[in-house]
C-alpha cells in the first residue's frame, strides 16, 4: 500500500493521532467510516448495475479476480502439472515379440561422440 509497510504505518498513525489531537479524532474517525461506507454502497450499487444490465447470463465475479491471474501461482501450477502418461494398448498384439530389435530403434546417445 504506496510502499508503506506496518511499522512505517504505526508511526504514521500515532503522528497523525498526535497532530489531530485527542478532541478531533473522533470526528475525524467519524467521518473516515462515513467515507468508507459510501465508497462500499458506490461499489455494490455498481455491481448491482452491471448485473441488471447482463440480465440472465450475469458476471462471474470470481473469474474476474485479479488475483487469480498471479503470474507466480500460473507458473507454479504449470510446472506442477504431470504430463499425461502413455497407456499401451492391452491384449495379444501388446506383447513385443522377441527377436532382433528393429532397424527404427534409436539409441538414446551418439557412439560416436566423445
Amino acid at each position: 500500500m504506496f510502499g508503506v509497510n506496518g511499522g512505517e504505518l504505526i508511526i504514521l498513525l500515532v503522528v497523525v493521532a498526535l497532530v489531530v489531537g485527542p478532541e478531533r479524532l473522533p470526528h475525524y474517525a467519524e467521518q473516515l467510516g462515513k467515507w468508507a461506507r459510501n465508497l462500499r454502497g458506490y461499489v455494490q450499487d455498481a455491481r448491482q448495475r452491471v448485473d441488471d444490465e447482463m440480465g440472465d447470463t450475469g458476471v462471474d465475479w470470481e473469474a474476474l479476480d485479479p488475483r487469480r491471474y498471479d503470474p507466480r501461482r500460473i507458473v507454479r501450477e504449470a510446472l506442477l502439472d504431470d504430463p499425461p502418461v502413455p497407456t499401451a494398448p492391452s491384449g495379444p498384439a501388446a506383447t513385443p515379440e522377441p527377436g532382433p530389435a528393429s532397424s527404427d530403434a534409436t539409441t538414446p546417445y551418439d557412439d560416436e561422440a566423445t
